[in-house]
């Protein structure tokens, strides 16, 4: 007997290995799946200006790095004692302009460049709502805690949505024409939107994937993150303690299901000896100074070693 229902997912055409180059970009649920990357060594980056939540934000940072642009002191603002820009997240704000500035053209400058190396861009939709900041009439990424009644908040259209993925699809393939783009939607519910909105926003960005999507594509490819955890992982056990946000076991069965799809099976050989490695370098030995630890740190450096020499890459 089956006590639930597991979503059938095809293994992509275009698996990532050790020699792919993967940017990671959207929302925290990207972050999660970013750092399971870095735990297995893969060559990765993760959002360059910070958590971005809806299609727009995202879309202007590739236009950002592949037009070059450069910033000066009319695209930042001041509030609350420091320097923010609207298209980033809070964590780039500073106290000193200057410092801000040139952080966000260097980082324009190192995602330019890696968006003409990479192979794979793993993009994370997190919500359709946006907000509107009333005096530029621009669409931001992050209000910075700036008084709410300077923005107007909207639920993106899906025809708003389906363009803003055409144009970001457009901007990386105008630099990188055989860059694969893999979408997902984040499976964490957004909730101080309402329990309808959330639903509202989810199921605009499915459907404004969804028409991009070609079934017979080898670029562009969809991973159901969302779906694995509204349908397979059904149960509050499956959330962190704030019910909205996937625990740790619900993380790790999803990056087990995209490691399935996603990932060509030869690496997987190479990610078990990274596990090994990952493991017994958080050991806590009784007795450092033992002839058994010494032993034991001498076979692991010999792994270290052997993993470096074939790929240069990896740092432990």
């Amino acid at each position: 007997m089956q006590f639930r229902t597991q979503i059938p997912i095809k293994k992509t055409r275009s698996p990532i290995d050790y020699y792919s180059k993967i940017m990671s970009l959207g929302s925290c649920f990207a972050v999660n799946m970013s750092e399971k990357l870095d735990y297995f060594k893969f060559q990765n980056s993760c959002n360059p200006f910070g958590i971005l939540f809806h299609p727009l934000a995202i879309e202007k940072l590739i236009s950002y790095a592949v037009e070059k642009k450069i910033f000066t002191e009319a695209d930042i603002f001041f509030h609350d004692e420091r320097w923010h820009f609207y298209n980033a997240h809070s964590d780039l704000s500073n106290a000193d302009p200057i410092e801000l500035l040139a952080v966000l053209n260097g980082i324009i400058q190192s995602t330019q460049k890696q968006l003409t190396e990479v192979t794979h861009v793993i993009i994370t939709y997190g919500t359709a709502w946006a907000y509107r900041n009333i005096e530029s009439n621009e669409i931001v990424a992050n209000c910075h805690k700036v008084p709410q009644k300077q923005f107007e908040k909207q639920l993106l259209s899906t025809d708003v949505i389906h363009n803003s993925i055409q144009k970001t699809i457009d901007l990386i393939q105008s630099i990188n024409p055989e860059a694969r783009i893999i979408f997902t939607v984040s499976p964490v519910r957004h909730i101080k939107d309402g329990f309808v909105e959330n639903q509202w926003s989810k199921s605009s960005l499915i459907a404004a994937i969804q028409q991009i999507l070609n079934p017979k594509s080898e670029i562009l490819n969809y991973f159901p993150s969302y779906e694995i955890m509204m349908d397979e992982l059904r149960d509050y056990r499956f959330y962190a303690e704030d019910m909205l946000h996937p625990n740790q076991v619900a993380i790790d069965y999803i990056w087990k299901r995209f490691k399935e799809t996603n990932i060509l099976e030869t690496a997987l050989a190479t990610m078990e000896e990274v596990e090994i490695i990952q493991k017994s370098l958080s050991h806590k030995p009784f007795n450092p100074n033992s002839e058994s630890h010494q032993k034991f740190e001498a076979k692991l450096r010999d792994k270290i070693a052997k993993l470096g020499s074939q790929y240069s890459f990896m740092k432990f």
